[in-house]
């Protein structure tokens, strides 16, 4: 029985798509597989909350179930129940194949609610290719226009970068089996720190990041991001942009955590990726006036953001980080939420298209505004205790430097967020804009992400402290 409840969250999610599966095999079924999408996001939602104090090792120990798991499972179904709310209408995607598009949808999510309680290599790139081969899918779907066929484009860069990046994460792990023998991360966590002053465990272990890091779209693996959000279609391109991020961030706990806190080589390797990931981001983002390709950029300053925690090498950092990045999906899905329903008919949307938005929705109005400030890292939102978290476990570590660049950054950051800001409200526009009615999915979603980046900047402690007390789950593993 206690496997049975462990597995719940997963079990949830598979009879959703087992359902899904029989829904798209027939015709016109789009409102169907719309309301088993929204009652499968919430159930297995509820069975993560239900099963969090769950333990258990299933699958001869490949897969466990422990507090770090069941933290992030509640993250992943939380987030893709606002993906079922923001997909309820998907104007770019075909009739004939939203419902197809529900269940590559659900697909994806099982992938990350797989990986995040992974714990041998094996099952990780299990689960790590079925939540990427369903995204793969999902770009290409989006309605072909007269003389566009950019998602295509998309598609083929979003496949090849991922089977390059697969290729390469497999070759590290490859050196990590070689040197320890095993698959098994436990097994690995106890074995590869007395190894971490050999050239090759270094190298095996950065090439199995490479796979991590290109979902978090850190540089240099970052080239797909801003031509995937900019050709897929909205909904998609801010599933891309969240979800997947979570998922990478758990796993890069997991095996970054393998290294020790005097490990200086990787620590260095890290903070060269983080500052890379950070100016470049940044920089582009400055010039870019499509929304979504301004968000791919500002995505990869975000993920160098990330990698701050990481290069502290301690559970404090890791905390921060993932903290962070949870936050930071409910910030990008508050501004995907703003790009869905002021698109016309799921075509892109420039900044320039935002003016007066305070005027046409202020719900829609206040959502970006909490979402713009929260990414800009101003208080009281979830994104300035995240990077104050992320700066106080560097700079507690000496690492001054980063500190210091990773504030300027944020200061840059700041000028292209309020370009946004001020095209919502001081901008007008040329001619006079119906006003936007919001249906009740898009409400109550608009409600959700202001409470929860609202709560989560004004009352942190019991979500760090949470995410604490998991790790201890990550450096001292059950025995199956």
């Amino acid at each position: 029985m206690t496997s049975f409840l462990a597995f719940l969250p997963e079990l949830t999610l598979l009879a959703g798509a087992l359902v899904l599966f029989c829904v798209a095999l027939g015709d016109s079924r789009e409102q169907l597989a719309r309301t088993i999408t929204l009652a499968t996001a919430a159930a297995a939602l509820l069975a993560a909350v239900f099963t969090f104090s769950q333990q258990a090792v299933l699958f001869n120990g490949a897969f466990r179930v422990d507090p770090f798991s069941q933290f992030l499972k509640i993250a992943i179904t939380f987030g893709y129940l606002c993906i079922g709310l923001l997909s309820r209408e998907l104007n770019d995607i075909n009739g004939q194949t939203r419902p197809e598009y529900h269940l590559f949808l659900n697909f994806s999510v099982i992938g990350l609610v797989l990986l995040v309680s992974s714990v041998d290599l094996i099952t990780l790139v299990l689960a790590l290719e079925l939540s990427s081969f369903a995204l793969y899918l999902l770009v290409p779907m989006r309605r072909e226009r007269a003389g566009q066929r950019v998602q295509m484009e998309s598609a083929i860069k979003y496949l090849m970068f991922g089977v390059a990046a697969t290729g390469v994460m497999l070759f590290g792990m490859s050196y990590l089996y070689g040197l320890t023998g095993s698959t098994s991360l436990a097994v690995i966590m106890a074995k590869l720190p007395a190894l971490l002053g050999s050239p090759l465990a270094i190298v095996g272990l950065a090439l199995t990041l490479a796979g991590l890091l290109y979902k978090l779209a850190v540089f240099p693996f970052h080239f797909w991001t801003p031509d995937v959000y900019q050709g897929a279609a909205n909904e998609t391109a801010g599933l891309v942009a969240s979800l997947p991020k979570v998922g990478a961030v758990a796993v890069l706990v997991r095996l970054v955590s393998l290294a020790t806190p005097d490990t200086a080589s990787f620590a260095t390797l890290l903070t060269c990726l983080a500052i890379a990931s950070m100016v470049y981001g940044n920089l582009i983002a400055i010039v870019q006036t499509d929304f979504k390709r301004l968000l791919g950029f500002s995505g990869i300053a975000h993920a160098g953001y990330a990698l701050v925690g990481f290069v502290a090498l301690d559970d404090a950092g890791y905390a921060a980080a993932l903290y962070y990045i949870v936050g930071y999906m409910l910030m990008v899905l508050a501004c995907f939420v703003v790009i869905c329903r002021v698109s016309r008919e799921g075509t892109n949307v420039a900044i320039g298209d935002l003016a007066g938005l305070h005027r046409r929705s202020p719900l829609l109005a206040a959502t970006l505004l909490v979402g713009v400030f929260a990414l800009a890292g101003l208080p009281p939102f979830v994104g300035f205790m995240g990077k104050l978290g992320l700066l106080t476990a560097a700079l507690n570590q000496g690492h001054l430097a980063l500190v210091v660049i990773t504030v300027i950054n944020s200061a840059v950051a700041i000028y292209y967020y309020l370009r946004i800001i001020r095209a919502a409200f001081f901008g007008e526009s040329e001619e006079v804009a119906a006003p936007l009615k919001l249906n009740w999915s898009t409400a109550v979603l608009c409600v959700l992400l202001i409470a929860s980046i609202t709560a989560l900047g004004v009352a942190p402690a019991g979500v760090v402290e949470t995410i604490s007390r998991s790790l201890a789950a990550v450096r001292f593993p059950l025995l199956g």
